[in-house]
């Protein structure tokens, strides 16, 4: 997984971003770690970012983040799935799976929210945030 500082090279890499956003005095997150890194190498197209929300709150600000893990699901711009999950990473595998299924290889989503993303305001976009920061 990399650094925040050398995400904007694999986000323009990839049209996805999963981010983990959480805070390193988080026993829970700090566990969570280890899985999600793991889960990372099995989906080397999209790009995986732990993302600390006291450190890097300018990122994170606008978005409401009251429990660990919060994990974010962005494809191009928009935020698929923004919310906390049960710190188990089948469960984002299975999301991942579902969102990449109902994607076709080029096709851009003609909407900027569902219902898995209801915390996330219209116009927040991380990957741009993190690519705004060069």
């Amino acid at each position: 997984m990399q650094e925040l500082k050398d995400l904007p090279t694999q986000i323009r890499q990839s049209r996805w971003l999963v981010a983990c956003l959480c805070a390193a005095w988080c026993d829970t997150c700090n566990a969570y770690r280890t899985q999600f890194d793991e889960l990372a190498k099995k989906h080397p197209d999209k790009c995986f970012a732990w993302i600390d929300i006291e450190d890097d709150a300018h990122l994170v600000d606008e978005v409401e983040i009251e429990n660990f893990p919060t994990l974010l699901i962005q494809v191009d711009s928009n935020v698929e799935f923004l919310g906390t999950m049960l710190p188990d990473t089948v469960q984002l595998h299975r999301l991942l799976s579902s969102i990449a299924s109902e994607l076709q290889p080029d096709q851009i989503r003609s909407y900027k929210r569902s219902s898995l993303n209801q915390s996330a305001p219209d116009h927040w976009n991380l990957k741009q945030l993190i690519l705004d920061q060069e």
